[in-house]
């Protein structure tokens, strides 16, 4: 079996504080927790179509009804610099942290992958509580298993760390295009007025399911605390089997490329001049372009949902990528003189307590939108929902840095790690990342 940390990986332990370490915090590296930052409020303004009406206005914003011009354009901001580019950061993020602390755990002679699966274990019931009794959009469960999964082939070269994750991403695109395209065709041919019966047919169906699942979810989560989580427990407890089904071919290779990342140094800058440059303007320019061109066609067909559920389940895919790559470039690039700015330090901070920001979120989203709340759901439009997103960025940014300055760890990263090592906490034994 390969030694745990060779080559570039020794380098970004060893190096880590040249260029992206942040002063008095435990070895962190501070480009990490900046893009983490980034992310956290970044994927608030996608997510806040799920928390403020139904599912179905994650992928569009013109069903059940048609959006005025004002709603259309605020939903296309957020689908051409947000939608699945923060979802791939975020990932990419997760395995780039989960190698890297498990090489410094074994470089110390603890077994990295032993304590890691129980760190996992532990993010999995985080989710499971997550969904139960807050939102039923959680990814730490599928986190969790991808994460198990990235444990077993951690130690692999690079090649083939990305030869694996080619395969997984493009497999699943071209099975999930296969089956989901002639749907997205009849929908298309019902608009053109050429579809066939079965065609209108099928089409009808998908479309009256959606209608169903829209008018479901709002009448649940107009409801009490009690009663919604009691729902999800009766008719979908095995929601989050089902969410990692479908999430895993995509969450799974990026966390496998941010190993890789982090193996290379690109986490501490140390990529070629030309080749972090060509990410941070060829690789932003091209994902946001081929956003751009989807978006361009989706447009003036009113974002019809059958094709944009496609599109965001795997077309979309390698502009995601490709901005997300782009994105974390320039931060990567930044970091040194960002990360010891005012706006640079609040951001990196809500990096570091990026667990207690996720759910701090979905707590403050829900009590906003949902009966038990200031019952909100399915009033804002996809215009008024950004200033929901305002303030969940302020409050993240407000209050992560007071918090770190007093007590050096999030509240929920400590009750992560206690429920971890328990009586080893006392050691550290845990590096953070």
């Amino acid at each position: 079996m390969p030694k745990a940390i060779t080559g570039a990986n020794a380098r970004t332990v060893r190096r880590a504080g040249t260029t992206g370490e942040l002063p008095g915090a435990d070895g962190r590296l501070a480009s990490l927790d900046l893009i983490r930052g980034v992310a956290v409020l970044g994927i608030l303004a996608i997510n806040i179509a799920g928390f403020s009406g139904p599912s179905l206005g994650t992928f569009t914003p013109d069903f059940p009804r048609p959006a005025n011009l004002p709603d259309e354009a605020a939903w296309a901001v957020g689908f051409l610099f947000f939608e699945g580019k923060m979802r791939a950061l975020f990932a990419i993020l997760f395995g780039a942290g989960l190698a890297l602390q498990c090489e410094r755990m074994d470089r110390s002679g603890d077994d990295g992958d032993v304590i890691q699966v129980r760190r996992l274990a532990w993010l999995m019931v985080f989710g499971t509580l997550h969904y139960l009794l807050l939102w039923w959009g959680d990814i730490l469960f599928v986190y969790g298993c991808c994460g198990i999964a990235v444990l077993f082939v951690r130690r692999l070269p690079c090649p083939v760390l990305l030869g694996l994750a080619a395969g997984v991403i493009v497999t699943a695109t071209a099975i999930d295009l296969w089956s989901a395209l002639p749907l997205a065709r009849a929908e298309e041919a019902v608009r053109l007025g050429s579809a066939s019966l079965a065609q209108q047919t099928q089409v009808l169906a998908r479309l009256d399911l959606y209608q169903a699942n829209a008018q479901a979810q709002a009448s649940l989560y107009h409801s009490g605390f009690v009663d919604i989580a009691m729902s999800k427990l009766r008719h979908d407890p095995f929601w989050l089997f089902t969410m990692t089904g479908h999430a895993w071919t995509e969450i799974l290779p990026l966390m496998l490329l941010g190993v890789v990342l982090l193996r290379s140094g690109f986490f501490l800058g140390e990529w070629p001049p030309l080749a972090m440059k060509w990410l941070q303007i060829g690789a932003t320019a091209l994902g946001l372009a081929l956003t751009a061109l989807v978006l361009a066609w989706a447009w003036p067909r009113q974002f019809p949902p059958i094709a944009m559920a496609m599109l965001l389940g795997k077309g979309l895919w390698p502009a995601h990528l490709l901005t997300a790559l782009g994105y974390a470039a320039i931060l990567v690039s930044a970091a040194p003189r960002l990360s010891v700015s005012r706006i640079g330090m609040r951001l990196v901070a809500a990096g570091r307590v990026a667990f207690s920001n996720y759910i701090g979120t979905s707590l403050l989203m829900c009590a906003l939108f949902y009966g038990w709340g200031a019952d909100l759901f399915g009033k804002p439009g996809p215009l008024d929902r950004w200033a929901f997103v305002f303030i969940g960025w302020i409050a993240m940014l407000a209050w992560s840095r007071p918090w770190l300055i007093r007590y050096r760890i999030g509240p929920l990263e400590l009750l992560w790690r206690s429920l971890t090592l328990g009586k080893r906490m006392k050691n550290g034994l845990i590096p953070t990342s």
